[in-house]
This record gives structure tokens, sequence and C-alpha cells, in this order.
């Protein structure tokens, strides 16, 4: 084991951990010289792509000189935090990439306290130091002050450093050295991550840590050999968390040459895998071949803070776009995608055709709800909300709080500072630069909802926010937070037409176009006053025989605002929803046919 180093990445969201990856893979000869390769070649989801972010951890396997380097990318999102929990047991050390500008924020915080926790071994990884702005000292500074702020040990503060540009790909050990690849990169892993520590049992042990899906061999269970050794074809035991001991036999066996999947016959203490074999096990399990072993210990992760139902789509525009519509369907998928990620939870809500998820963020449920579009399906998304709890004496009422962090410019600190009192925000922090402040609060969840959509209007785009879980407090009361105008509901189903548009443009925003299907209850605008009206869009202009004084005049239409899912999901009030279908986000009132 000695030639093996398990190591995963984690920074803050676009630190450039990715980008990191696709160099150390490129400059390890895992590609072939004229292979094509992309942008991001771990980021192999369609969203992530999109949205330039990873949202799920994935393994790499490349060979340096006589070392075998296991890389597993985490994604740097707060939301998404529960893909970084699990993993940090399959690892021997992490690479912390911190912005060579913008130094640790919020989630750099947290996943460096995770790693600790773990007593593993920090590298930290300045990256991006070819910006033109770019501050290493300064940053540095900043990376030590976090390490002192978490209690760290003598012996973690002294940790290694690595300055990098993951673009131009190259690394150095001191700012004045100079260096065309990432070899001092890859010296600082084999040097300090140590490698796997030899177990005291000498049979079979692994630990889930991922799940992945193959047609052929149905489940595939991934994570570390945490002691002994396996062949395919040996029988073992999967120690469910219900307690119950289920026996089978490994059918296939995988390890990762890169970004593929290799099919091998033995894997050894050390080394992160993929087995086959057991078609219904979950992520946190144990597969042994003893039937009275002893389970391994899993992770806590951070509770769930946010809630949200996802409905069966009533609306008459229903089964029109999608080809999976009804709550078995939907209920089927949401189970299917629980049991592998550790950070949803599905309840039970007592009606049917309801289903209630509770998630680290809304983001999360958003991405899960666009995969699910795309996948096919259509659904109905609730306003979110947040979990609360009960106090020990069961007495108090518990809420959660989140550390947030904003960095926006000077003119715009008087709204700003105006929306977090609003949001019952309590101000931790406030540093004035030369044009822009950064202010660190902490307030409820509850006061996130809506805040980022604000904080674009306040700031005309130029604002940046991160926020990350801190720990749940005593409920601060009611926050009164309504968004700045009402609804412009349509009275009439059928097609939207100009003539009609262009007099209810004067009332408000639009959602949506001429020649677009609409229902009665649906919203189609925002209006411009706080209440709610109702408003025709099918109108058309009657042909007659008496001439007009406007007849012929230009229709002139503002173009309508089209929301993603989770500006959407922001935007609607309590008694709203958002209708999710294949091409179309649809936004609704919960009672289609109630009266104003």
């Amino acid at each position: 084991m000695e030639d093996i180093r398990n190591v995963a990445i984690i920074a803050h969201v676009d630190h450039g951990k990715t980008t990191l990856v696709d160099q150390l893979l490129l400059q390890s000869g895992t590609f072939r010289p004229n292979q094509r390769m992309g942008e991001r070649v771990m980021d192999s989801m369609e969203i992530e792509r999109e949205k330039g972010i990873t949202i799920c951890s994935k393994n790499a396997a490349l060979r340096w000189k006589n070392f075998l380097i296991n890389i597993v990318d985490t994604p740097g999102h707060a939301d998404f935090g529960g893909e970084v929990e699990r993993v940090m047991q399959t690892v021997d050390g992490v690479l912390l990439v911190v912005d060579a500008y913008d130094g640790p924020q919020a989630q750099t915080k947290f996943v460096l306290h995770k790693a600790l926790a773990h007593n593993l071994q920090p590298i930290v990884v300045i990256n991006k130091i070819d910006r033109e702005n770019a501050r290493p000292h300064k940053v540095l500074d900043m990376v030590f002050e976090l390490f002192l702020e978490l209690n760290v040990t003598d012996e973690q503060l002294d940790f290694p450093l690595v300055y990098t540009s993951a673009k131009v790909g190259f690394a150095k050990r001191e700012l004045d050295h100079s260096s065309t690849d990432m070899e001092p990169l890859f010296e600082a892993i084999i040097q300090h991550i140590p490698p796997p520590y030899p177990s005291v049992k000498n049979y079979f042990q692994f630990l889930v840590a991922n799940l992945g899906h193959s047609d052929y061999l149905g489940r595939i269970a991934y994570g570390r050999v945490v002691s002994g050794s396996i062949h395919v074809g040996r029988p073992v035991f999967r120690l469910c968390q219900n307690g119950l001991r289920l026996r089978g036999n490994i059918t296939a066996l995988f390890e990762y040459k890169g970004l593929e999947q290799v099919r091998i016959q033995e894997a050894l203490e050390g080394h992160i895998v993929g087995l086959a074999g057991f078609e219904d096990v979950c992520v946190g399990e144990t597969i042994t071949e003893l039937e009275d072993g002893s389970a391994l210990a899993f992770v806590d992760i951070d509770p769930l803070t946010i809630s949200m139902r996802i409905t069966v789509n009533d609306s008459p525009m229903a089964g029109k776009e999608g080809r999976f519509l009804t709550a078995r369907h939907i209920y089927e998928r949401l189970m299917r995608e629980t049991r592998t990620n550790i950070s949803l939870k599905m309840l039970d809500t007592g009606m049917v055709g309801h289903f209630e998820i509770q998630a680290r963020g809304e983001m999360q449920i958003a991405v899960l709800a666009e995969q699910m579009r795309r996948e096919g399906y259509e659904l109905v998304l609730s306003r979110p909300e947040v979990v609360c709890q009960r106090a020990a004496d069961a007495q108090h009422l518990l809420e959660p709080f989140e550390t947030v962090r904003v960095d926006i410019p000077l003119e715009s600190l008087g709204h700003i500072l105006k929306s977090f009192s609003r949001r019952k925000a309590e101000v931790v922090k406030m540093q004035h630069h030369l044009s822009s402040v950064h202010i660190e609060v902490v307030l409820p969840t509850r006061g996130l909802i809506g805040l980022k959509t604000e904080l674009v209007s306040l700031t005309r785009g130029r604002g940046i926010m991160t926020h990350l879980f801190k720990e749940y407090g005593p409920h601060r009361g009611e926050i009164f937070i309504q968004r700045n105008g009402g609804a412009l509901i349509s009275m009439e189903t059928g097609t939207s037409t100009v003539y009609a548009l262009s007099s209810i443009q004067e009332r408000g925003r639009l959602f949506i176009g001429p020649q677009e299907d609409v229902y009665i209850g649906m919203i189609v605008g925002e209006h411009s006053r706080p209440d709610d009206i109702k408003v025709n869009p099918c109108r058309a202009k009657h042909l007659t025989n008496m001439r007009s004084q406007g007849e012929g005049r230009y229709i002139q239409l503002d173009p309508p605002v089209k929301m993603e899912l989770e500006q959407a999901l922001e935007f609607i009030g309590p008694d709203e929803y958002v209708e999710v279908t294949p091409r179309s986000l649809r936004l609704r009132k919960k009672s289609l046919g109630a009266s104003l």
C-alpha cells in the first residue's frame, strides 16, 4: 500500500478545482497527446456544464511515476455538502483549493472543518495566481486565520503550500520559483499525503460511499476496501442499516483508470473500487466476508434545513409534454434519488400524490427537479420552507441559522442592510474596500428565501453571496417579507394575444409572450402593486366596420421575463406553485378555481 495515495479535492464553488483535476489527468499521461478532451472533463452531467459547478462527487485515478493516485472531485456548493461528507472516510488527505483573490469563503471553512475532523492531511493550493488582481500573500494570511479559527493543532497548522494556475497548467512551491508543469503538486501529494494505514483486521471490509448503475450488472457500490481483500465470486454479507445481514456474491469488481472503469478480478486493502452483487445496497452500509462482523461507522451529516412539497401535476396542461405523470412514477424516482443521496430525505405527507422532500438548500431540490424534467417527468413544486426542531425541554422552538457573506458595491450598502434588518439578521463583520463592502451576517434560514433575487436587484447584478449552515437556535419571530408586486392571474383559458398583452404590460412585468397557452389561475406576470389582480391575456380585438383612431398602429411588447427554476421558487408565495414540465416552467395558484 505504500504506492497508493487517496486524495480528495475540496474547495469553495468556482475556485478552480475541477480545472485542476483536468491538468493532473492531462500531465500524468492519462490521456494521449493527440486525444481531444474538453474543459472540466470531470463534470460529466449536462446540468453541471451549464451551471459551471460540480454537483456529484466523482472518482478518477492516475499514475505518476510508480504511484497510484486516486482522486475524488467533490462539489463546492454548500447545498451539496453531503457529497463532501461521505467521501471523507475513503481518502487519507485533501487538496484545499483557494482562489488567489477571493481567499477562503463559507464553503472553504465547511470542507476544511470536515477534513480536519477526520484527521486528514491538508495541502493548501492557492490557485489562479496568474490573475491580474491576485493577492496570494494576503490569501495565505487569510488561510492561516481560518486554520486558527478552527482550533487546529500545531502539526495541522504547519501545512504544505503549493501555488498553481490550473488554467495555464503550472505549479510551484514558492512564488519566485519558475515552473511550466504540475510536477511540484505531484511531489507534494506523494510526500505529504500518507498511504492507507494498515488495518488490524485481516478479513474483508468495505464501506459504501457512493452508488452507480449498470444496465448489465445492476447497482454498483463504490468505496474503499478498509481491510482484507476480495475477488470476484467470493460470498460476502451486506450489513444493512436496519440490522439485517444479507448474503450475496461479488459478481464484478471495478477500479478507475483515468475516468474509465476497468474490470478487475481482485481488490486489495486501501484501494477505491466499485463492486456489484447487491441490488438494494445503500450508502453507508458495510459489506464484509464475516456474517457476524461489525458494521463500519459512517459519518453523520449536517441536519437538513429546507423542506419542499412535490406533487403530481394537476393543471389543465398536464400530460402534454411529459412521459412520467403519475404519483407512482414520481415516488419511484424520488426513492431512487434518496437511496443514493444521503443529504436528501423523503417524508410521508399522508396525502396521495404529495411528497415532502428535505434537503440542504433550495438549489439542491431545484437541481433534482431540473434533472427530473429532463428525464420526462411532470411535477409541481411548492415554496421552500425551513425545517424547525424542538429544544430538549420540548417547549422552545428552534430554527436553523446560516452564516451569509456578501460582497456588494458601496452605493448599495444602505439598501442591503435594510434588507438584512427585515430578515432578522445580525451583522458579525463588515470590511470596507475601495469601491465595495464585505459583510458577514448570521440570519435565520427563512431569511435566505428570496434574498438572492433581491440582492441581484439591489446591486444591479454586481453582488456576490455565499451561505453556510451554522446552527439551530431560538426562533426569532415572524419575518414579514413580501415581494414587491402581486400576481397577474389569468381569468381565461386559451392562447395569449398581442392585443391583450399590450394592455396587461401597463400593469406590470409579463412572464409570457404572445401565442402561448394559458389557463385559469396561471400567473402571467408580476403586478406593479402588492395586490393580485385577474387579467384576460386571451382577449382579441374584434373586427368592425368602424375605423378606430389607433387602427394600424404598431404595438410594441416588452420582452417577457423568463425565470430559471431557482428564481421561480424564490418568487412564488405560500399560495402558489411552480409547474415543471420538460419544455416549460409555469407559475400558478394552488387553487386554480378560487376567486380572489
